[in-house]
Parts: structure tokens; sequence; C-alpha cells
């Protein structure tokens, strides 16, 4: 059996085209294809069904790929395990994060952790439609929001704060919002993604309930970026988490408004998590990254550090 048939077979399943197999092994796709007819031919089983646009598993190309992709990670961990302890951790480290957690959170944590070790290098899959890390063999995964179900080790790096906030030019022209009620007189710049149009919800003090605030402005994005550049150049208020405008907080570029009520864009408190298999712990690369990953998180995670800066600076 050619190992290296397999692991074509297995990335073939797992993205559901030979284009993007070709791709992740710099190969053409006339290989791929012919590969993989090969070990059709060998097992004297169809895998796979070739559509016009998409690829997809046959019933025996469905039992085999679960079987061979247990093998094949537990072979690859294996490979890995056998570096003496005391040797530096190395090999290609995947991690899939959301668009803009990754860009803004990781993209730098991870520029520091491979300064640290720079015998690893990293595949970032950065993509806001829930992936699955097994299926496609993702060795670090950031979920920013609520948890679903999985079978992964998944442990909570930090809560999302949210903050209200807009430029300076905005709030003298304007005026700073004083109670939640009073957003509704104020342009808000909205997220609308695949959930709908974002809604903003507020604690209530000595109330279980969610105050829910109907807010609405002249402009709605599916992208955050483009929202805070709005906000930016003072065209409205956004409720942000924390990790995504952190920067433009610590040196003002936006000024939080509302800092008594604890704002929310869903009617529950959502965490950011970290997940990854239990088995992957042994290799090397993992373990080194989540141990650096919790060093530079400490007791309050890199993005809410401009609280006590800003504290600091007050007269």
């Amino acid at each position: 059996m050619d190992l290296n048939a397999l692991r074509v077979f297995e990335r073939v399943a797992a993205t559901g085209s030979f284009t993007a197999t070709a791709h992740h092994f710099h190969r053409a796709v006339s290989s791929i294809s012919r590969q993989i007819t090969a070990l059709e031919e060998s097992l004297g089983q169809q895998l796979l069904y070739r559509h016009t646009r998409a690829v997809t598993l046959t019933e025996a190309g469905e039992r085999y790929y679960r079987n061979i992709r247990e093998i094949l990670d537990q072979l690859d961990l294996a490979t890995e395990a056998l570096q003496a302890p005391d040797s530096e951790p190395s090999g290609l480290l995947r991690i899939n994060a959301p668009v803009a957690f990754g860009q803004r959170q990781i993209v730098p944590i991870l520029h520091r952790f491979q300064r640290r070790h720079p015998a690893i290098k990293a595949e970032l899959m950065l993509t806001d439609r829930l992936t699955d890390p097994v299926k496609e063999s993702i060795d670090i995964t950031f979920r920013v929001g609520e948890l679903s179900d999985t079978t992964l080790v998944a442990r909570r790096l930090a809560p999302m704060n949210y903050v209200v906030a807009a430029a300076p030019a905005y709030l003298e022209r304007y005026g700073t919002p004083q109670t939640p009620e009073s957003l509704c007189q104020h342009d808000c710049l909205l997220y609308q993604g695949e959930m709908g149009r974002q809604r903003w919800y507020f604690d209530q003090p000595g109330l279980d309930i969610p105050l829910i605030c109907k807010v609405d402005g002249p402009l709605y994005s599916n992208s955050a970026e483009s929202l805070l550049q709005a906000a930016l150049m003072g065209q409205g208020l956004v409720m942000f988490p924390t990790w995504l405008i952190a920067d433009e907080l610590a040196r003002q570029a936006l000024l939080p408004v509302l800092e008594a009520w604890r704002g929310e864009v869903a009617p529950i408190r959502r965490d950011i998590h970290v997940l990854y298999g239990q088995r992957r712990l042994t290799a090397p690369k993992v373990s080194a990254f989540l141990a650096h990953l919790f060093e530079e998180m400490g007791d309050v995670p890199p993005w809410d550090r401009w609280q006590t800066r800003r504290a600091k600076q007050a007269p």
C-alpha cells in the first residue's frame, strides 16, 4: 500500500476537491487524479464520485476515510513523539480561527511563537465558516462565541467583553449617550452576518432579563473591519469585543461610552475557546504552542490590558 496515496486520498476526502489537494501537495491535478484511480484499482473499490464541481465519497470511501484518517493521524503523532524531550519542536502546525480574530490576535501571537521556535512552520486558515477540525486535520482551533458540542478538548481562553465606542469627532458632534435607551437617537453601525443583523443587549441592574436596544444607523456590513473604519471616521457608534478594538481604545482613536453597562450582541454571555484533540498534546509543536498561548494570556488577556494602561494615564 502506497502511504502517499493514502495521504492524497485523505486530503481529497477532507476538501472534496482534486484542485485543493493538488495545491496542498504542490502537484498537478492530473497527477492527483491518477493516484486516486490507482488506489481505487488496488482496493477493487470505488472510493469517490467525481462530479463537475465537487468530489464526494462513496459509502465504501466514507468507511475507508474514517479508518485511514485515524491511522494517518496516529502515525504523524507517533513520529513527532519520537523526538527527544529536549529537542526543538518542529513540523507543520495547522491553526484555524475566525477571520477578524485571527488577523487581530492570532497573527501576532503566532509571530512571537515562531520567533521562539523557528523550526515550526504554520498554516493559518482563517474562515468564519465552522470547520471540522478532525476532518480537516487541524491541530489548534479557536472559536469565538457560542461553543457547539465537540469531542475535542475545549479550554476557555477569555470572556467576550463588548464595548460601545465612537470616535471623538462623532461624540463632539452628536454628544455622548448616557443610557442604552438613548442609543436610538444615535447612528449605530451594525454587523450583519449569516445570523442576521446585530442586536445590542445590556445588563439591567438588579434584573436577570437583558435590555434589548433597537439600534439603527446608516451602515450595515458583514465586515467588522469595514464598520471599524467607518467608526474611526466618525460615522457612528459600534459595539465590538475588546479583542477587535483594543488598539483603537488604547490610543483613544475610539472612546468607550456606557461603561457602567455590560453590553452583548446575544441574550447570553459568550466566551473565546481554544480546541484541540487530546492525542495531539503528544506532539511537541502542539504542546509548545498551547504553553506559549496560555503564557501570553496571563490573568488578563492582552486585548483587555488597555483599561489598565488608561487607568495609569488618568490624572
